[in-house]
């Protein structure tokens, strides 16, 4: 399956399967209603920085990021993925089986095997909780109670400049590689997700990395995130179908 690039090559770290520390002993743990804990699923124009700001936001909440490289390599690596099952209890992989598979009764995404695969990791990572997914449509997947839905935008000319820059390219080429890379990842949700790209009502927070900074849009995800673990009720039973997304 073929996805859309990063931001930049810069930014692209060494896949590798995701690390996880000891989190003490649990105690037995019932069937799963929902994830265990928040998502963060960050959404971004190209050129708009959205993975270094993802990155530091990991950095900043102390969550493991899963960037479009890292979710790639995870559905192709049967033992990078045995090892982030590994950490995952059986009633959230259960949760996210029974998720995916209301999301195709109600044709809220392709049935096709790469989308239900991707659509399967993304809702088993989300499960874990204390996560955040970049891009792959994670925040039309997830139940909006547990997930922030996070968009980072960015004005043209400063999309533009910073593909130009990092990529080598003339100010027309970069016009036209921002624009391509949107492109791809419209038509991604629109083949995946079965959906148009949204408007800015569909996300809990839009963020203009130009105007903040990088470190500013991550401090400031960071601030909603912890509003919402405050504030939503993560532990209350999903209401009718639909309602939560």
């Amino acid at each position: 399956m073929s996805a859309p690039p990063p931001d930049a090559p810069p930014e692209t770290e060494p896949a590798g399967p995701p690390l996880h520390g000891f989190r003490g002993d649990r105690p037995a743990e019932g069937p799963f209603t929902h994830p265990r804990g928040l998502t963060v699923a960050l959404s971004r124009e190209a050129g708009a920085r959205g993975t270094t700001i993802a990155r530091k936001l990991g950095e900043v909440l102390g969550w493991q990021v899963f960037d479009q490289e890292l979710l790639d390599y995870l559905l192709v690596d049967e033992s990078g993925r045995a090892q982030l099952l590994a950490d995952v209890p059986a009633g959230a992989r259960a949760w996210a089986d029974a998720r995916l598979a209301r999301l195709l009764r109600t044709r809220r995404v392709s049935d096709t095997v790469e989308t239900t695969a991707l659509a399967r990791l993304v809702l088993t990572v989300a499960a874990r909780g204390d996560a955040v997914i970049v891009g792959r449509g994670a925040g039309f997947l997830l139940p909006a109670a547990s997930t922030l839905h996070v968009r980072v935008v960015a004005p043209v000319a400063s999309r533009v400049n910073f593909l130009a820059q990092t990529l080598r390219l003339t100010r027309e080429e970069a016009e036209a590689e921002a624009r391509d890379r949107d492109d791809r990842r419209a038509k991604f949700l629109a083949r995946a997700l079965l959906r148009e790209p949204a408007g800015a009502t569909a996300y809990d927070l839009v963020v203009n990395s130009t105007r903040l900074g990088l470190e500013g849009a991550a401090q400031c995800i960071g601030w909603a995130v912890r509003i919402k673990q405050q504030f939503a009720e993560i532990g209350e039973p999903a209401g009718p179908a639909g309602a939560d997304d």
